[in-house]
């Protein structure tokens, strides 16, 4: 097994490139470190690398990079994953400020990129936008969710937080709640993408940021029962759900089991359970509003 440390950036595949730069740097203030005719590379305002944007035919979240310890020998990963039926390929700078990954893909197939060495690739700036700390979560919709809970389990190190019903599941690699989701309902798509950011007045600033570019809050703010997280959500440019959320559940000792106490917790104290399949919103909220978009399904919720 590889232990994935925390997830560093998400590769978005976009139609039209412009306006993907300009939504992703202008509205969310990410910093654009590089481009060319087909690709551009964005990074947080503390100069951490956040999105890959690629110009393609349809929008997609095609891929997930992931931070593993300095000591891991990527060469030996390759042949440990190879043992296990995992094709693998040693990469030479895939990304900025990045010098070697080792990639393979899921059983969703989603691409995985693991690098142990970086860089900060550009320096601390003021930006216009709302400027998010990282890339905090990814979520996709797949087809065979069990295969994709042991893949994460087994090769990546992946523990599950929590679970909604028997459809949606919550996974971590890092003391986050969650890094990954996955949502029972293939074929394999972006279920939606989290942006953190600092605190409750940075929310409030994003959805104030929105605002001003006239892109409507489709659901929020409210405070999430799994995780915990303060979250409100809106539909970009091309379609998908983009997540900003602050104070999300993190289990700082693994071998307690329990997630950090919080006053706002259901159980006293939270740990990984199954929330009822109806269970999302947690203490305060409203559903999504009625043209958020394929119903509540598009975030995993369901009426009451």
């Amino acid at each position: 097994m590889i232990q994935a440390q925390r997830l560093a950036h998400a590769t978005i595949e976009t139609p039209d490139l412009q306006r993907a730069i300009d939504y992703y740097v202008g509205v969310n203030g990410l910093v654009e470190v590089s481009r060319d005719a087909r690709h551009a590379w964005l990074a947080t305002k503390i100069g951490q690398l956040a999105i890959e944007l690629v110009k393609g035919v349809e929008p997609a979240c095609t891929r997930m990079s992931f931070e593993v310890a300095p000591s891991v020998d990527l060469a030996e990963a390759a042949k440990s994953l190879a043992n296990k039926g995992v094709k693998a390929e040693l990469r030479n700078d895939p990304f900025p400020g990045t010098p070697r990954s080792l990639s393979f893909v899921d059983p969703a197939g989603v691409a995985i990129d693991l690098f142990t060495k970086w860089d900060f690739v550009a320096p601390n700036q003021n930006v216009a936008g709302i400027g998010p700390l990282k890339v905090g979560h990814v979520a996709f919709f797949v087809e065979d969710l069990q295969k994709q809970i042991e893949f994460y389990q087994d090769i990546l190190g992946f523990r599950v937080s929590d679970w909604i019903g028997d459809l949606f599941v919550f996974m971590r690699c890092s003391p986050d709640h969650h890094t990954v989701n996955f949502f029972s309902g293939g074929p394999t798509r972006l279920h939606h993408l989290a942006l953190e950011l600092k605190d409750f007045v940075h929310i409030n600033q994003a959805c104030e940021t929105l605002s001003m570019h006239r892109i409507p809050l489709g659901w929020g703010p409210l405070r999430h029962g799994p995780g915990h997280n303060i979250a409100a959500y809106h539909r970009n440019h091309d379609d998908h759900v983009i997540e900003y959320y602050c104070e999300l559940d993190q289990m700082k000792n693994e071998d307690l089991g329990y997630f950090e106490p919080r006053p706002w917790h259901v159980d006293r104290p939270q740990r990984p359970k199954v929330w009822p399949a109806r269970t999302w919103v947690s203490g305060w909220g409203t559903p999504p509003v009625p043209d958020f978009g394929r119903n509540e399904r598009a975030l995993g919720a369901t009426k009451s």
